[in-house]
């Protein structure tokens, strides 16, 4: 009789009509595929019955989390090898549905059946967002029920991740930069595109753990207001505003955007937080950020963008993000972002790709999750700490692949004079 492996990378290479492009390691012991790179272990038959249960990326997912699928060897390596099949087939419901009724696939079907053992389903691993109903996307309460299942685990856990600047986004490297620098100089960059002077307010949108708005009101003399959903966000930053002592400069709410009543601002800084917006809320976010600057006032939107689709409509939201990392996110191609801004009564002065940064970025996280992984364990849990690393080492791929990008769109609320306040050559933070 066959052993598990071989049979497993047997049928399930006749489901998939192609090769598995890594090789496997099954519950008892054998291997099946090309040597010499990264092994998919499958350590027990539960693994097989969540990809059979949940097929594609969610039964992946649920495998991976719970520990029932792991990776021996280089998990970039073996992501990108496994891209193709996980994330890019495409495959279209006509082509789907003719495959379902070859007799070939239906065999290799019943095969993998058989091999995984007539159990029910296993339940989803505790770290999955449960959601008992559906309803609206972006109300108040859900967006801050989203927030809390992605932020609220654990300060010290967040500090293991991104280290002592506390910045959840995008840093903007040198060639020989640490991560510690390139996210002061992601912070200056955008202070530099706000053109922040003594005296003036800043309304930092999703301000995270307060590093912006430490910054902002340090190096630059302005007083800020940041707001977040995540309680344990805003503890952070109050306790680190005061030992900066920066309280009589800086003041963290625990607040959504739409209820800030006390504009306007002459700036606004929105760092990686519209992409929790979402497509319906998106013209009403535009529409308020510019209501609460002043004429002649600045807004840094930074943002992780996808690439268009031909059809929009096809658009899904990728099934491990939302149910693991962060509920209801959406992304959105660049352009649209861009229009609906200007829809709002906004003028696009500047647009900044940093693509590749983010990739640099992620795998400084991922190597510092790596280098902590006991403590992070013990500070959370075994499926939290395997999500952030699936999802950081993925999402550092899609980057680098071009799958997904993150974009700096500086827009100006311009006057009636028609006068924006920006020099002729603006670029000058490229120094």
């Amino acid at each position: 009789m066959q052993d598990a492996a071989l049979r497993l990378t047997t049928l399930a290479e006749q489901l998939l009509g192609a090769p598995l492009p890594v090789r496997v390691r099954a519950w008892d012991g054998s291997e099946s595929g090309p040597p010499g790179g990264p092994v998919l272990i499958f350590r027990s038959r539960r693994a097989l019955r969540r990809l059979l249960w949940k097929p594609g990326e969610l039964g992946l997912a649920r495998a991976w989390v719970s520990g029932d699928l792991q990776v021996e060897g280089d998990l970039y390596e073996a992501l990108d090898q496994l891209a193709e099949l996980i994330w890019e087939r495409g495959e279209d419901a006509k082509t789907a549905f003719e495959s379902v009724r070859d007799p070939s696939v239906r065999a290799a079907a019943r095969g993998l059946v058989a091999l995984a053992g007539p159990y029910l389903p296993p339940p989803p691993p505790a770290e999955e967002m449960r959601r008992t109903r559906r309803g609206h996307l972006h109300t108040k309460r859900s967006d801050k029920q989203a927030i809390s299942h992605h932020y609220d685990v654990g300060n010290d856990f967040y500090e293991l991740v991104l280290g002592p600047s506390m910045v959840y986004s995008c840093a903007y490297w040198e060639p020989e930069g640490t991560l510690e620098s390139a996210q002061h100089d992601k912070l200056e960059l955008i202070s530099d595109k706000l053109a922040l002077t003594p005296g003036q307010r800043l309304l930092d949108v999703g301000c995270g753990w307060g590093s912006m708005a430490i910054h902002a009101a340090r190096e630059h003399g302005v007083s800020v207001v940041g707001i977040t959903l995540s309680n344990e966000q805003a503890a952070f930053a109050r306790k680190r505003v005061a030992e900066e002592g920066l309280t009589d400069r800086v003041e963290i709410r625990v607040q959504d955007y739409r209820d800030v009543t006390d504009g306007p601002f002459d700036a606004i800084s929105s760092i990686g937080m519209a992409e929790h917006v979402g497509a319906a809320r998106y013209q009403e976010y535009a529409h308020d950020v510019f209501s609460l600057l002043k004429p002649g006032g600045r807004l840094l939107n930074h943002q992780i963008a996808r690439r268009p689709r031909r059809n929009e409509e096809t658009y899904e939201v990728d099934k491990f993000i939302d149910a693991y990392v962060f509920p209801d996110g959406e992304l959105a191609p660049v352009g649209s972002t861009a229009s609906l801004l200007e829809n709002a009564g906004f003028e696009i002065r500047d647009m900044e790709s940093i693509r590749e940064h983010y990739a640099l970025t992620l795998r400084r996280w991922v190597t510092n999750l790596e280098r902590n992984w006991t403590q992070a364990v013990r500070l959370t849990s075994p499926g939290r700490a395997r999500i952030w690393r699936l999802y950081m080492a993925a999402s550092a791929l899609a980057f680098e692949r071009n799958r997904i990008g993150v974009n700096q769109i500086l827009a100006v609320r311009t006057p009636e004079s028609g006068d924006s306040g920006l020099p002729l050559r603006p670029r000058t933070w490229h120094n």
